[in-house]
């Protein structure tokens, strides 16, 4: 990964003078792989191999290389502790195959209000979604001051009543504007909730279709949501 731990000189100075390490007790020897996502990658049984051939020369401990989608590349890879990150709270750590993790998360805004447009009217900053015809626009109190990124103008979606919805215009700052022309008037009315995130729609179709990967999509979820804990 080329960004934390020992580069190989210092590794051959502490392989060679082990006194070095006197005083401190080691817990576990540890490093990343680059690339678990992708079974196929040969840098997965290069870093294997290295960290194997590091370890023989470093004090006796505990041994752990395996991230979320480590643990997926098989037993050789676990040693004696895998560290499950991301796919705890069902972010898919086998790309382009079936999530063997649950999703966890359910992420809802609030529709404020309810609006009646026909075409040529425009939605949002920038008036980048026109109507082509009568649509009715729920505007939902989510927006990028909430991790909700503006990445997902135009492109994004969330679920209403078991029907999806398209995002429609951009992401602004405190408001998203979605089509709920197909949906009753009594599942859309004010006050209602939006799943953004939920049992029909995963961290990781979010990300897509943001553009970028589960994992900024969560750590980026801000503080003004009220959070509720399920469980033990």
């Amino acid at each position: 990964m080329n960004r934390l731990g020992l580069p190989p000189a210092e590794m051959d100075v502490l392989a060679a003078e082990p006194d070095r390490l006197s005083g401190i007790d080691v817990r576990i020897v540890m490093s990343h792989l680059a690339c678990a996502e992708d079974p196929d990658h040969p840098l997965n049984g290069e870093q294997l191999a290295a960290f194997t051939t590091a370890r023989a020369r470093l004090p006796k401990a505990p041994a752990s290389l395996a991230n979320s989608s480590g643990i997926f590349l098989g037993s050789a890879y676990h040693f004696d502790l895998v560290r499950p990150g991301a796919a705890l709270y069902g972010i898919n750590p086998t790309p382009g195959r079936s999530n063997p993790m649950k999703q966890v998360i359910h992420l809802q805004g609030k529709i404020l209000q309810v609006r009646e447009i026909d075409a040529p009217r425009t939605v949002g900053y920038g008036a980048t979604h026109r109507a082509a015809g009568p649509t009715r626009v729920a505007t939902v109190a989510v927006g990028y001051a909430d991790g909700y990124l503006r990445s997902l103008s135009n492109s994004g979606s969330a679920w209403i009543g078991g029907q999806r919805v398209s995002l429609i215009g951009r992401v602004s700052m405190d408001l998203t504007t979605f089509d709920v022309t197909e949906v009753s008037r009594d599942a859309t009315r004010p006050g209602a909730l939006v799943d953004l995130i939920g049992a029909d729609i995963s961290v990781d179709d979010v990300a897509e279709s943001a553009g970028t990967i589960g994992y900024e999509i969560l750590t980026g979820l801000g503080h003004r949501y009220h959070r509720v804990y399920s469980g033990d």
